[in-house]
């Protein structure tokens, strides 16, 4: 059992020591993060949850997002949610390697064993993390809530945006204050084409300068979810205007 999941962790380690950047303006393929190894658990309750969590175990589900949306479930049965368990420490070492932002923005493969140490693979497929539920004294992650990312299927999710060249950015230079009005965007995005964040380029601002929804490169197949895509993501200001707006508060 452990040399198992000991292998498992070594096979992480490889993957995330590879020098290419993990989080891209869109997701990496599945095969670039190690696959969640989970085992299958019939009953509930937190009596059953806390004996996970003493073995090492941290207890999980996954099914589809339109579960809770109330959204078309796609032709599948609700009776594809899966009541699992994880290897504590796989999981620990995945947060590692991913950054917390960027968690629930990123899928992974998941495979779903008859019991701990098994061959038996009973089902296996795409997840993307949509909650993470911690201790709040101890940080310790105490469930996981995951939702199926097949291919051909469509996630809504908070892409976070990450905005870059601010070291050239002529506004910048002058003084000015770069105001980041949105930290994410949430689009309607197909499996496939999920991104774990999008790069918002303001090299090219000027002070009184924005960049608006609409004006966020991202794959056509994307579709923002906003009523007004008029709205800014960031802006640049002023230094003295930064300066009196925080007076203000």
């Amino acid at each position: 059992m452990s040399r198992w999941w000991g292998a498992a962790a070594g096979r992480l380690r490889t993957a995330v020591s590879n020098p290419r950047s993990l989080y891209l303006s869109s997701s990496p393929p599945a095969a670039a993060y190690h696959t969640i190894q989970a085992i299958s658990r019939e009953f509930t309750g937190s009596k059953v949850s806390a004996r996970d969590r003493a073995q090492g175990r941290i207890p999980a589900v996954v099914f589809d997002q339109q579960i809770l949306t109330g959204g078309k479930m796609n032709g599948r049965s609700v009776s594809r949610k899966r009541l699992l368990t994880t290897e504590r420490k796989q999981i620990q070492a995945i947060l590692k390697s991913v950054e917390p932002e960027f968690i629930c923005s990123t899928t992974f493969p998941l495979q779903i064993r008859a019991g701990s140490g098994s061959s038996v693979l009973l089902e296996s497929g795409t997840v993307l993390p949509l909650k993470i539920h911690r201790d709040e004294a101890t940080g310790k992650v105490l469930n996981l809530v995951f939702a199926w990312a097949d291919e051909g299927s469509e996630l809504k999710v908070d892409v976070p945006l990450v905005f870059k060249g601010e070291d050239v950015c002529p506004g910048l230079k002058k003084g000015g204050y770069l105001n980041r009005i949105r930290p994410s965007l949430k689009f309607l995005c197909p499996a496939e084409h999920i991104p774990s964040k999008i790069e918002v380029d303001v090299s090219n601002l000027d002070i009184g300068d924005r960049i608006l929804m609409h004006d966020v490169e991202v794959h056509p197949s994307l579709k923002l979810l906003s009523k007004n895509e008029t709205m800014p993501v960031c802006k640049i200001v002023a230094a003295k205007l930064e300066r009196a707006e925080s007076g203000e508060v």
